[in-house]
């Protein structure tokens, strides 16, 4: 299968750093979250398209970057004020890891199911913002 020039995904990560740093500069809590999770959607994409074409150097990219984000989004629950939904949404993004970890033949079933549930959460939290 053929695969893009290392340097085009070199730049594409430029790219993507500097539309990420455009969006975070001077962005509320609420919109900070929500570039957390459009980034991390963006990566579990990229990590599936990977994973079809069989580079695993950008599937390994990819799912590091989810791990990353993921992390974030928990570190950033306060669990003394958010109480169950606070504990709910920690055990979704450690579910989500898990998800992402997955190898062999049900590695795409499994990063379907960690978008879709990321995806839920993601626009549940678009909605009230």
């Amino acid at each position: 299968m053929f695969s893009p020039p290392r340097s085009q995904f070199k730049a594409y990560a430029r790219y993507r750093d500097i539309d990420v740093a455009a969006r975070v500069e001077g962005a509320t809590p609420h919109a900070l979250i929500a570039v957390l999770f459009d980034e991390l959607l963006k990566a579990l994409d990229t990590m599936a398209a990977a994973d079809r074409g069989g580079d695993a150097a950008r599937f390994n990219a990819a799912q590091a970057r989810s791990m990353s984000l993921l992390h974030g989004l928990e570190g950033g629950l306060d669990f003394d004020k958010g109480g169950e939904i606070a504990r709910s949404l920690g055990t979704i993004y450690r579910e989500a890891r898990r998800l992402i970890a997955i190898v062999g033949d049900e590695r795409p079933a499994a990063l379907a199911q960690a978008r879709e549930m990321i995806a839920d959460i993601s626009g549940a939290w678009a909605a009230i913002g």
